[in-house]
């Protein structure tokens, strides 16, 4: 599985907000394969990045516990479509890039610049509106090829029809953070699998990458069912979460509201008008000491206090 980054920068910039020199290849063991990082193109205009999964796929049936021979441990997409797979590469490859940190670059790394990301092989349950209704709403420039079943069979078996085998372009004037953190958390969501255990630890990783964006997302709830497998009480548990972090009490914010339009309509009492003016003429005069004779609950006391120096 294939991504490519395009940045309208030079490779330099690129490289440091990476942390990845432009002039190497850079080889990342991972417990399913390998990562490999390179550039295909450098200017003082324009580079881009790619990033390669080299996925074992020996290594995907070892240590699952299944039964033996099983045949979809051997025949199935994973080591070439773009899944959760490549979530976990680009956590593991670009994660200080994905939290926003460039020691050398950081104001670049905190501000928009224009960048494309192409996906190759994205596997979408839910087609090309799935695919807009995700990446749109968050400023992406959407470009979609869909691929059939029988591409490379010269139209031999039309009858496979279309696959649900995508290659996806995302385009926009964004942070690099936030362009890697979209791909890591909606790749899986268009999958709509992963390949390992989905528990409570998913929910705040759901909850931390899509700070900012994913409350007024308007697939939201899609977004967290898919994200966390369709388990249930997880997907509560995040939705609900969401909402608080993203919206007030509206009745709690109506009450503060009407008792501050009270205490302001709320007319002027005698014994305060009094007050006010004992108050001002303090503040006229500057005495150094105050009496007060039959002070009651002391309320003049408390505001001479507050008024006198």
């Amino acid at each position: 599985m294939l991504l490519t980054i395009n940045a309208a920068i030079p490779g330099s910039d690129l490289g440091y907000l990476l942390h990845k020199n432009p002039t190497r290849l850079h080889s990342f063991e991972l417990s399913f394969g390998k990562a490999h990082v390179f550039y295909t193109q450098q200017s003082e205009r324009a580079s881009q990045v790619a990033l390669l999964l080299d996925i074992d796929p020996v290594g995907l049936i070892r240590g699952k516990g299944r039964s033996e021979g099983a045949l979809d441990q051997y025949v199935n997409d994973r080591p070439y479509v773009a899944s959760s797979f490549l979530s976990v590469a680009i956590s593991r490859v670009f994660g200080t890039a994905m939290n926003g940190r460039s020691k050398e670059r950081q104001q670049l790394a905190d501000q928009p610049i224009p960048l494309e990301a192409i996906i190759t092989a994205v596997p979408a349950q839910g087609g090309e509106p799935f695919l807009r209704a995700l990446f749109e709403p968050l400023g992406y420039e959407v470009r979609v090829e869909h691929h059939s079943l029988d591409k490379d069979t010269l139209g031999k078996f039309p009858a496979w029809g279309p696959g649900p085998y995508y290659t996806v372009s995302v385009k926009g004037s964004v942070r690099l953070q936030d362009l890697l953190t979209h791909i890591y958390v909606l790749v899986p969501v268009l999958d709509a699998d992963k390949h390992y255990w989905v528990g409570k630890d998913e929910v705040e990783k759901l909850l931390s990458k899509g700070e900012g964006w994913l409350p007024g997302h308007p697939q939201k709830e899609t977004i967290a069912s898919r994200y966390l497998r369709f388990d249930r009480s997880l997907s509560r548990e995040a939705l609900a979460r969401l909402v608080e972090d993203d919206l007030e009490d509206p009745v709690e914010t109506e009450v503060s509201q009407l008792k501050e339009e009270l205490a302001l309509e709320a007319p002027l009492r005698l014994w305060e008008q009094r007050l006010d003016a004992v108050v001002s003429t303090l503040r006229t005069l500057q005495p150094k000491s105050v009496v007060d004779l039959g002070c009651g609950e002391g309320n003049s006391s408390r505001r001479c206090w507050t008024t006198v120096p």
